[in-house]
């Protein structure tokens, strides 16, 4: 149980706010269920970790698979769980009603879509690493993204002993090179409209709120890619007079810049937060 009193200033923090920025990690994902690892691995993996020892989602990703149809046939699989089939169950219902009514934006670092099936505002998100239901080519030669629901459902159901068909190898229709997910992992993310439109909407929104009463919530953010969220909230915490910053994470909450004494730094279960917080 969280102490009574800091749930009590988290309350007053976001009832008086004017604006609350969300900035979410694999800590709030991995708060809804969405484990990379353990139970929901070898519910799901089970035949993978017999065949080629795999101990975690994360880490299988990058498994030295000895053909692309044995690669794809993993990766489909982790796909269809992990962007389609996930749920964002009580915890982002909790937090979706901790800010209605209210001016929030949400950046993110998570690739699962749970904010978007949860019912935030799409126009709100700033999903700022990528999206597992998308693929783009392996080398950016162009930036459309494809919705890739169909292909990776074809794959899932005509898996067989470790391996896809060939012809349902996902490739680039204009250079011929290999269609892969739309995550962050190289030098060839592909930043089209719509991720420039989404950035100039989180650009927009900090520019318009640091003169008001702010709150910045973060939730499960650490040390993968810091400088996306971790530090810039730190840093507006300590430059704009009326934001106060709370953090939530199970691990390091100490901070790397001078922050507001108010601010609130727990180190906690983000779940369990946001069921007292209703």
């Amino acid at each position: 149980m969280i102490d009574t009193q800091i749930i009590q200033q988290s309350k007053q923090l976001i009832e008086d706010a004017d604006v609350v920025l969300i900035g979410a990690g694999a800590g709030l994902s991995t708060a809804a269920g969405l484990h990379y690892s353990g139970k929901r691995f070898s519910d799901n993996f089970s035949d993978y970790i017999d065949e080629y020892q795999l101990t975690d989602m994360y880490s299988s990703v990058f498994y030295p698979f000895k053909s692309k149809e044995e690669k794809w046939a993993y990766l489909s699989r982790h796909i269809k769980l992990n962007g389609y089939d996930a749920e964002p169950g009580q915890v982002y219902n909790d937090l979706l009603n901790l800010v209605k009514g209210k001016s929030y934006f949400v950046i993110t670092t998570n690739g699962d879509g749970l904010f978007k099936k949860a019912g935030f505002n799409t126009d709100q998100i700033f999903a700022t690493q990528g999206d597992y239901q998308q693929f783009q080519c392996a080398k950016g030669c162009h930036n459309t993204l494809y919705h890739n629901e169909k292909m990776v459902m074809q794959m899932v159901k005509q898996f067989n002993n470790f391996r896809i068909p060939t012809e349902l190898l996902p490739i680039c229709p204009v250079c011929g090179e290999d269609l892969v997910p739309h995550l962050r992992i190289d030098q060839f993310f592909v930043e089209n409209e719509d991720w420039h439109l989404a950035n100039d909407r989180y650009t927009q929104f900090v520019r318009n709120a640091k003169d008001k009463k702010m709150v910045l919530l973060e939730l499960g953010i650490g040390f993968n890619t810091p400088s996306i969220i971790r530090w810039p909230f730190e840093q507006m915490a300590h430059q704009f007079t009326n934001t106060e910053l709370i953090r939530v994470n199970m691990d390091s909450v100490e901070p790397n810049y001078k922050i507001p004494a108010t601010s609130i730094l727990l180190k906690s279960g983000i779940a369990e937060y946001l069921a007292q917080m209703q």
